[in-house]
């Protein structure tokens, strides 16, 4: 068995290895920016410890973690320019360093790197995990489009928010513990099982994260706090508020959101006190937590010995834990 941390060093040992052409370098030069900005490699990390679970070896998965690595990197350079995210990282954005054009071209050709990664996986194994790997972008897509559509919808209901982070979030956590379970050789029920960890667990982590943009440190989290405040961002926490404040108090939120010229800080400070106000943080801790839950009743399901199970709640551990 392998631990969380053997798994992060193999996943970034492939990484480090990758050999992208030096040409053009304004395409292949933010894709190096991006990969080398590190990150914590939980979804190919994934990939890896499902394997893990059915067999000694992960060798085998490794180019689907890889793929997953890749493709989930993609998906944050596009997501950076629909979000006009000034950081990411702690680092400036590749749409913000050089431009929408590059991060596009770049971020198009991670895509491709992916799919290459993915295609080096042995052939019955390929069949397996190709629908799944393909699954996955789609929800994605289908997840960004939602969260696009949000805003400019008048009202969004706190079932829909939720749909849309399953699909923009958690079905990659989600797809990316059924294609290494499925290399491992786990059973059609296990491979179930193993989904609804990750799509409970992938749910957690993006409310985590909504969590994390008002209340986290810019140091640690790497991204601009209170961004999704600025921007008018649709997160759960700005609809729980919307859904639970009345009076004069609802009347202030909605001023704080409808606005356009209020100075960013002042903006962010008078969102989160109304957020203190109505507990708003508690509320979403609480979510967090019965979605965790969740994810746990689904893996103690999973047809395997306890201690192989170890680093798979190790990860899980990590996420629930994380400040960044």
């Amino acid at each position: 068995m392998y631990s969380l941390k053997e798994l992060i060093e193999l996943i970034d040992a492939e990484i480090k290895g990758l050999k992208l052409p030096e040409s053009p370098v304004l395409l292949y030069t933010p894709i190096t920016h991006t990969l080398d900005s590190g990150g914590k490699r939980i979804r190919p990390a994934l990939v890896l410890a499902a394997c893990n679970l059915f067999s000694d070896s992960v060798v085998n998965a490794i180019p689907s973690a890889l793929a997953v690595e890749l493709f989930h990197n993609f998906t944050l350079i596009h997501d950076d320019i629909m979000d006009n995210a000034p950081l990411r990282r702690n680092r400036p954005t590749v749409f913000k360093q050089w431009g929408q054009n590059v991060a596009i071209l770049s971020g198009d050709a991670l895509c491709i790197l992916a799919y290459q990664q993915l295609a080096k996986t042995d052939v019955a194994l390929l069949r397996k995990i190709f629908p799944i790997f393909n699954g996955i972008a789609l929800n994605i897509c289908e997840g960004q489009q939602m969260d696009m559509d949000f805003e400019t919808a008048p009202f969004v209901t706190q079932e829909e928010y939720l749909r849309m982070i399953e699909l923009k979030t958690a079905a990659l956590l989600k797809g990316s513990l059924q294609i290494g379970g499925t290399i491992g050789g786990g059973s059609a029920q296990d491979i179930i099982n193993l989904g609804e960890f990750g799509l409970n667990l992938g749910i957690a982590f993006q409310l985590q994260d909504d969590l994390l943009d008002a209340y986290g440190d810019l140091n640690v989290f790497g991204k601009q706090i209170g961004n999704d405040i600025v921007t008018n961002k649709k997160t759960f926490l700005a609809i729980k508020a919307l859904s639970v404040a009345k009076g004069h108090t609802l009347e202030l939120l909605r001023g704080y959101f409808n606005a356009r010229d209020i100075e960013p800080g002042k903006k962010i400070a008078g969102v989160k006190n109304i957020y203190n106000e109505l507990g708003i943080d508690k509320i979403t801790e609480n979510i967090i937590l019965e979605y965790h839950n969740r994810a746990l009743v689904a893996f103690d399901k999973i047809n395997v010995k306890d201690d192989r199970k170890d680093i798979l709640l190790s990860i899980a551990q990590t996420i629930m834990g994380r400040t960044s």
